[in-house]
């Protein structure tokens, strides 16, 4: 039975979402994807309201095994990163509240899964999820676009971990990496920018 994951790219204007099944031979099969989200000038609450209506929505319609979620990670603009912040906040107390249990990963670890590099542009993540999944165009705007390649990531990784080992921990629990045996070079490069990305954030 395949791993249905919920890809969620966080964001206050734009919430990208993305669910795929993805088969124990890692053939991937996009479900749905779209974007939440307010303007700009809404009010925060109403901005938080609305995520969390699209997001309690999408778990009732896909009923995913996993939430992926994009790890909030540094930047210069510290009101961008709180955003990031409060949405990821509201996605991860919806599936909290049905038992879903949810995986952090980085952008880098993201990159580095579906193309092969961590440094990777958006143009070229959506490229190779339009590949994997089979698309006939590529999903837009690219938070949709991320939210497929965090979906796409967390099953891979999985499937990296081989079976009986915890596939929803995130980042955090991969304890430095993963085994270089049978990996695909793409895998390769994850676990290293996953292990990178962990002793940064010692």
């Amino acid at each position: 039975m395949p791993l249905r994951v919920l890809g969620i790219d966080p964001g206050l204007t734009r919430c990208g979402l993305g669910v795929v099944d993805v088969e124990g031979n890692r053939r991937a099969t996009m479900v749905a994807v779209g974007v939440a989200g307010t303007e700009a000038g809404t009010a925060l609450d109403a901005r938080l309201l609305a995520i969390s209506e699209a997001i309690e929505l999408w778990l009732d319609t896909h009923t995913p095994d996993v939430l992926a979620v994009e790890r909030v990670f540094s930047q210069l603009n510290v009101s961008t990163v709180m955003g990031t912040a409060q949405a990821s906040g509201v996605v991860i107390a919806a599936a909290a509240r049905r038992g879903i249990p949810v995986a952090l990963h980085t952008p880098t670890e993201v990159k580095a899964a579906v193309t092969g590099s961590g440094s990777a542009n958006k143009e070229a993540v959506g490229r190779m999820v339009t590949k994997i999944l089979r698309l006939t165009e590529m999903p837009r705007p690219a938070d949709a676009a991320d939210a497929l390649a965090l979906a796409i990531a967390h099953a891979w990784r999985r499937g990296a971990m081989g079976p009986g080992q915890a596939a929803t921990q995130g980042s955090a629990a991969a304890g430095g990496g993963l085994a270089a045996t049978g990996l695909t070079p793409a895998q390769r490069l994850w676990a290293e920018a996953e292990a990178k990305a962990k002793r940064a954030h010692r």
